[in-house]
């Protein structure tokens, strides 16, 4: 039987995703004191059940970085359920940068600081992250297009969103990721499936979940692991970088402040070394399947 086929009340889904929730914690180093949710909506419907969850009521302020598309969504959705105000705005550099993290001017009041952390249409990628000024402020996340894709310190922040669909499994399902003190406090006028405390209080299962991209994500964690966690990727750019050098192909360490691997082919570069760089690409993910 299709996992698409089983009752999501069943032992058999049951087991698909407590160990989805097992190897994600696991991959991301989850801390105790941190919710896991299966949720539906898309990233966008976190939008709204951000500031529903985490703010009292409509006059609660609230920074967004607005480093690109998507968190300028996110902003213009808080508005109606928080005061949002932008604490930085890349819009008239047309998304090109970041702000140091000590120019973002953020209002001391602030319940949470919003921030994605990778802006998949302008490509601009947090490498660190604020820290709200406000004492008992929140750090929340929008990591749908980096997800599960790097290390990241999951205490500092009280909510991180996904959609899942770009890295870890199909469309369909979303997943957050939410500090327990944070969970029970949401606004009267919250609807039941934008309350965290629904779902936490029935381990993702109030309703019908979406069971098959679930069961994907299980797989895709599962695998990560087996590749030896989210710290392996690292590793693997200094063996390419060593390698290439091995085989006289050198300066391909990417830029210091974005690190990974460059390769910059100049009109100086002859076709020959470009042939021999994409040789070696296809033999290097060969031999690193």
């Amino acid at each position: 039987m299709s996992i698409m086929e089983m009752s999501h009340r069943g032992k058999e889904f049951d087991a698909a995703i407590k160990k989805a929730e097992a190897d994600l914690r696991a991959l991301l180093a989850v801390p105790d004191t941190h919710a896991v949710l299966f949720l539906q909506g898309g990233a966008t419907t976190q939008f709204a059940a951000v500031p529903l969850n985490l703010c009292a009521d409509p006059s609660v302020p609230a920074d967004f970085v607005v480093s690109g598309s998507w968190s300028d969504k996110a902003f213009k959705e808080a508005k109606k359920f928080s005061a949002a105000s932008v604490a930085w705005s890349g819009k008239d550099g047309k998304y090109t940068s970041l702000p140091p993290l000590g120019e973002i001017k953020q209002n001391p009041e602030a319940r949470f600081l919003h921030i994605c952390s990778n802006e998949t249409i302008h490509g601009v990628e947090f490498k660190d992250y604020p820290e709200p000024k406000n004492a008992s402020g929140i750090l929340v996340a929008d990591m749908s297009s980096n997800f599960c894709s790097k290390p990241v310190d999951v205490s500092r922040f009280g909510v991180i969103y996904a959609g899942a669909q770009k890295n870890v499994g199909p469309s369909g399902v979303t997943i957050a990721i939410v500090r327990k003190d944070l969970v029970g406090n949401a606004q009267p006028i919250t609807p039941v499936m934008l309350d965290y405390k629904t779902h936490a209080d029935n381990a993702s299962l109030y309703n019908t979940p979406p069971c098959f991209a679930i069961y994907i994500c299980g797989l895709v964690f599962e695998d990560l692991l087996a590749q030896g966690g989210l710290a392996e990727g690292a590793d693997f750019e200094k063996q390419f970088i060593a390698e290439a050098a091995k085989e006289g192909m050198v300066q391909l360490k990417g830029h210091r402040s974005v690190g990974g691997v460059r390769a910059s082919i100049y009109n100086a570069m002859p076709l020959a070394g470009v042939e021999k760089l994409v040789a070696f690409m296809k033999d290097f993910q060969a031999r690193n399947p």
